[in-house]
């Protein structure tokens, strides 16, 4: 390693180090001291190692270390017969972690032992943390251990560098070592550790922990604050998060939206409305956590309105919002309400770099307007694994399967990678498009072409392929060769397959396992009661139909949507609660008397 940069060092013009010539020197000295008179020899030292310092900070600072390494200016300076102080290292290490130089990097570490800096608490920190930012955690803890008595900054960064590498038990116990030897925390130091706790997810840690806050008197500022909530409903204690909350007096906008975002984590709505309410200021934040929590837990309908409520607020929605908005709306089936915030977005320019493309094509495919989902994508100037996956998945959800080969053709031709998602789309396609053999290559390319293990998604597709396409003892065999195990939607797939090509034997090996994996599910005996029928087993139809009755098994009804005036009206089978139930039984009456 020296030898490559001393040969680079005598390739690089001499001009490169002419600051370290004594006229450059003196010009400086002269200007920046008050008294003009003659520069002494201490100035002529403290200007040059000055501007040796500064020069290794620029290059730390512009991030491009290739064309003058650090080092060989460095090395230079020693030539010369500069010394270097704490602030030289501390920017010659602050450089080569920008490159991630490692030798070079513990070459420094071996000049600051040599020039007695090792017992420097900011020069182990600046090692310490060019270690860490190499991941090399052991040569950092080597360098802590090696103070004789680290004060509470260097604590703190040794602790916060457990954390940022995700390993809370090892900064946990540091932290109980310092404690051990009397060293008092500050609010720095007790943010980290609590984010520590947060990690390790243990609730009586977390406890502990801010028992210790509570007895130590070390103030708490909003961030210790949101942090400790944060953990606490991470660790599963929303009860807790909540209790903090209230007898906290740090409540800030953060700690508040904090609060809202634990609540909804816990789909606890109420609590994470009551809260929004009654925040004494809001932010956008406060707005996209209620509008995302809402659309999570599917009450999709609650996050329009609260959108539409935005609007009239003085908050303008960001993309984070929108990325919500339009969720709820490809989920809700709400196309009138899409194409509003479509138009939105367009007006107020908010999808210049076409961030919001892949969701807005995913409304619209949701949504049933599948043209105008093409639209944006052929329009879109990014074409990422999202827009791509969003087209795919949408043409597939509307049986395009030709359209979305030719598609996943073109994405490869882009070199973009497809994911699990993508293969989901291609896959599920295949099955709706009834092509057995593409649907048999792509699924073999998963692992052999991009490194993707298949999930079970992707054997739910292929067994519904098979069993689209009669391939009864294929599709089973795929099944029994998974390794996991299948669940309720491949062996309700592969039951409806035995009972379009009237199967028994496997039909009741479908059946059997449905039974075991839900048994308050009446669908398997219903289809196997059907295929019973089928083959004239009437004995056996009428059994599973009586044992259906007399365990009074109910399927779940099934529900239709239409969306009127921006508003999505839900109808299950057998409802009578919808407010406008009256008039549309009357018209509905009419519209069949204009029929017959």
């Amino acid at each position: 390693m020296r030898a490559c940069i001393q040969q680079r060092f005598h390739q690089l013009p001499h001009e490169r180090f002419s600051f370290l010539h004594p006229p450059r020197i003196h010009a400086y000295t002269v200007a920046n001291v008050e008294n003009p008179s003659a520069p002494t020899g201490e100035d002529y030292a403290y200007a040059n190692v000055f501007l040796w310092n500064t020069v290794i900070r620029k290059q730390a600072e512009n991030g491009d270390i290739t064309r003058d390494p650090p080092l060989l200016y460095y090395i230079q300076g020693l030539r010369t017969g500069l010394r270097p102080n704490g602030r030289t290292f501390m920017y010659l290490l602050k450089a080569l972690v920008s490159g991630k130089n490692v030798n070079e990097g513990e070459e420094v570490h071996a000049s600051v032992v040599r020039t007695g800096f090792a017992s420097s608490e900011f020069v182990s920190g600046a090692l310490i943390g060019f270690y860490v930012a190499n991941g090399f955690i052991g040569r950092a803890r080597q360098v802590f251990d090696e103070m004789p008595q680290p004060g509470l900054v260097l604590w703190t960064l040794m602790i916060r560098a457990y954390v940022c590498l995700t390993l809370p038990g090892e900064a946990l116990e540091l932290f109980r070592t310092m404690r051990g030897v009397g060293v008092m925390p500050d609010m720095v130091a007790v943010a980290t550790v609590v984010s520590a706790s947060a990690l390790l997810g243990d609730l009586g840690v977390a406890k502990t922990i801010h028992c210790f806050i509570e007895k130590s008197g070390v103030e708490v500022d909003a961030f210790v604050s949101s942090t400790l909530i944060n953990t606490y409903g991470g660790c599963g204690s929303l009860t807790d998060a909540y209790r903090f909350f209230r007898e906290t007096a740090m409540k800030n906008t953060v700690v508040w939206n904090t609060m809202i975002h634990q609540s909804l984590e816990h789909n606890n709505l109420d609590l994470g409305k009551q809260l929004f309410d009654s925040m004494p200021e809001r932010d956008v934040a406060s707005w996209n956590s209620m509008i995302r929590g809402f659309a999570n837990v599917g009450q999709y309908e609650e996050a329009l309105a609260l959108f539409h409520d935005m609007q009239i607020s003085v908050f303008r929605p960001n993309t984070l919002t929108l990325l919500s908005t339009l969720s709820a709306c490809a989920s809700h089936g709400a196309l009138e309400a899409g194409a509003w915030i479509h138009s939105y977005v367009n007006n107020n320019d908010l999808n210049r770099d076409g961030s919001l493309d892949s969701s807005l094509i995913d409304m619209y495919s949701k949504c049933g307007d599948i043209a105008k989902a093409i639209q944006i994508f052929e329009e879109s100037p990014r074409r990422d694994l999202f827009t791509w996956t969003s087209i795919i998945c949408g043409l597939a959800m509307h049986g395009h399967g030709k359209k979305v080969l030719c598609y996943f053709s073109a994405m490869n031709e882009s070199q973009v990678s497809p994911d699990e998602v993508t293969m989901v789309g291609v896959l599920s396609a295949c099955a709706h498009a009834g092509l057995i053999e593409q649907g048999r290559r792509h699924f073999q390319s998963m692992e052999k072409v991009f490194g993707l293990v298949p999930k079970i998604e992707h054997y739910g597709c292929m067994v519904d392929l098979l069993g689209r396409m009669g391939c009864l003892k294929e599709a089973y065999d795929l099944i029994m060769g998974m390794p996991m195990e299948a669940n309720e939607i491949i062996w309700g797939s592969f039951l409806s397959a035995c009972r379009v090509y009237n199967n028994v034997e496997l039909g009741e090996v479908a059946a059997r396992r449905l039974l075991e994996l839900d048994p308050r599910d009446p669908w398997g005996r219903v289809m196997l009661s059907n295929i019973y029928a089928e083959e004239a087993k009437y004995d056996r139809s009428m059994g599973l139909r009586k044992e259906i009755k007399e365990k009074g098994l109910k399927k779940s009804p099934g529900c239709s949507s239409i969306e009127v005036n921006g508003s999505v009206h839900g109808f299950l089978v057998e409802d009578n609660s919808h407010p406008c139930y009256n008039e549309i039984n009357s018209m509905l009456e009419k519209i069949e008397k204009l029929m017959n």
